[in-house]
């Protein structure tokens, strides 16, 4: 009980939720480049405002909008390119 709820204030932490979201990128097939690293990466995620695409406002939260941020990746390399919205996105494939 005790872990449990260290582990739930953990994750509501800065660092923690810095953890949470490097591990999905990771899970989900993300790579980095040799010139980059995963700190720098989730800094640039997190002062990133517009999307580079379409210049839209960007919005986070718990479900997916049309202007939620995302990390983009070549799907094919896991290469990441830029942060667009979701509509970008999900166009770009």
């Amino acid at each position: 009980e005790k872990i449990k709820e260290k582990n739930k204030r953990y994750r509501q932490t800065p660092e923690g939720l810095k953890n949470i979201r490097i591990n999905y990128w990771k899970w989900y097939g993300i790579k980095l480049r040799p010139d980059e690293d995963w700190d720098s990466v989730y800094e640039y995620y997190l002062i990133c405002e517009f999307c580079e695409e379409c210049n839209v406002k960007l919005t986070t939260g718990r479900y997916n909008t049309s202007t939620t941020k995302c990390l983009d990746h070549d799907h094919d390399t896991g290469f990441i390119r830029n942060i667009i919205c979701h509509c970008c996105n999900c166009k770009r494939g």
